[in-house]
């Protein structure tokens, strides 16, 4: 077999400018000065926003590379509509979290040169696994999204929670690893193929003596993506790894990371075992239904006086969307529009989450404990922030005047009714409706008068860091854009798969 392969650099510049960026950013630690390395930070950020840039003449197209001479239909990369959005997602919160970096990195906490090489290493990675078209990339595009982001977790100085919650990370990822390569070893041995296309073809086509080895594969290859999404029972991870975190690698994982497992989970239901839905659709449904209750019981037992409450709902919040997110794809297994929902969901999310994330980062400058209850009286001391703290909250829990939230709520919510999934469309109600709860005790904490002996009416009111400001800017001019006109985003998004 020939195995030469040609390389259009033009299809694969998004991953390819990230990772330049990376070493780039390494390289000039190693010659600036101490008083010059806040350069860096622009630049990581400037080094994204090529990469982003670099999507636009992939657009339109459907441009594959890294194919088999003898077989030209065999490629392990493509940027079909599918990958574009989603490395637009990526890359555009990975952009989003290094505004929220810049105070952090460049304060004596973390190591400047390191923390944007590890973040510009795992965007990277991020950016190249919805583009992969055959497990052996796909595995490494999560490793190399993954494995960075262990040493972010652990990177802060003096932290006595970031190496323990680092543990945490790496042995829960690395079991389930190797419990997906394992299930990538016993598709292989079924299929004779890592091509997913080609594994769909062999499955088919599987000595039935295989069909259980087959099977097994299927399920146990999940378990990486499942896990990166943080779904149950893959999510114990997640509260002590946010808390023991930065908080902008916090925001990273919630969003950037949890798209790397959601296309990886995408690709390989819908591209490599559409004919195992049988098989995985259930599963994918049980794993929402526990996962979108899990994380929703959970926050709504936080207790908002008790410190880390903020990052601790955040963290169950998370864990409740990611059940949302999941709707769609057992949709997949009965219908072919089940994609585009969670497209359009995860592009929602990603803008409003990390928006609600810089929010939190400007009132941790102030207040460390991270409680709820500090944003009490927020609106009487900073009213723009607590502004856009209430809309964000307001298009997670998917009410007005967070249109887009409510838009992209139905339209998962139809996915699961027009696959006849009618369960899971019950659960996810009324999970949404005890999502509303948290949500507005939260949104009302904002416009509450401090209590007495807090108002600190003295105290000089601290605007947030020019880049905590653009961060916020940005998420909440998104979600504004999105909220006033939201066919475009579901427009955007229907079709986008395969």
């Amino acid at each position: 077999m020939n195995l030469v392969q040609t390389v259009e650099w033009a299809v694969i510049a998004p991953p390819v400018i990230a990772a330049f960026t990376a070493v780039a950013v390494l390289v000039a630690d190693l010659f600036l000065p101490a008083a010059r390395k806040a350069l860096l930070g622009p630049l990581a950020a400037a080094g994204l926003a090529l990469a982003a840039l670099s999507l636009l003449p992939l657009r339109d197209g459907d441009r594959s590379t890294f194919c088999l001479p003898d077989d030209p239909a065999l490629c392990a990369y493509s940027a079909d509509r599918f990958a574009v959005i989603l490395q637009l997602l990526v890359l555009g919160g990975a952009f989003l979290t290094v505004l929220l970096s810049i105070p952090e990195a460049n304060g004596k906490r973390v190591p400047a040169g390191e923390f944007w090489f590890l973040l510009l290493s795992s965007a990277a990675g991020a950016a190249l696994l919805p583009a992969a078209r055959d497990l052996a990339t796909l595995i490494i595009a999560l490793e190399v999204t993954t494995l960075p982001a262990y040493a972010l977790v652990g990177l802060r100085r003096g932290s006595g929670a970031g190496p323990e919650a680092a543990l945490k990370f790496f042995l829960s990822s690395v079991t389930a690893t190797a419990i997906a390569l394992l299930g990538i070893g016993f598709v292989y041995a079924a299929s004779g193929s890592l091509f997913f296309d080609g594994i769909a073809e062999g499955l088919d086509a599987a000595d039935p003596r295989l069909a259980t080895l087959a099977e097994a594969g299927v399920a146990l290859t999940l378990i990486a993506f499942a896990f990166k999404m943080a779904a149950v029972p893959f999510h114990f991870w997640v509260p002590e790894t946010y808390l023991g975190a930065p908080l902008p690698v916090a925001g990273y994982l919630s969003v950037v990371g949890k798209t790397a497992g959601l296309a990886g989970l995408i690709l390989v239901t819908t591209e490599a075992f559409p004919g195992h839905g049988d098989l995985w659709g259930p599963l994918v449904a049980v794993l929402a239904g526990l996962t979108m209750t899990a994380g929703n019981v959970a926050a709504l037992r936080t207790d908002p006086r008790a410190p880390n409450s903020a990052i601790r709902l955040l963290a169950w919040s998370s864990i409740g969307q990611a059940g949302y997110l999941l709707v769609p794809i057992a949709a997949a297994a009965y219908t072919e529009e089940g994609a585009g929902a969670t497209v359009a969901y995860a592009l929602m999310y990603g803008a409003v989450n990390l928006g609600a994330f810089a929010v939190a980062a400007h009132v941790a400058r102030q207040r460390p404990a991270h409680r709820v209850d500090d944003y009490r009286g927020l609106w009487a001391r900073q009213p723009a922030a607590a502004l856009a703290m209430g809309f964000f909250l307001l298009c997670l829990a998917g009410l007005p005047p967070g249109v887009i939230g409510l838009f992209t709520k139905v339209a998962v919510f139809e996915t699961a009714v027009d696959a006849g999934l009618g369960v899971l469309a019950v659960v996810m109600a009324v999970n949404v409706a005890i999502a509303l709860y948290y949500y507005l005790r939260w949104t009302a904490v904002l416009f509450q008068p401090a209590p007495d002996g807090a108002a600190e009416p003295d105290a000089p009111r601290r605007l947030p860091a020019a880049p905590l400001t653009a961060a916020i800017g940005l998420a909440a001019g998104v979600g504004i854009v999105l909220s006033g006109a939201p066919q475009l985003i579901l427009t955007f998004a229907s079709g986008t798969l395969l």
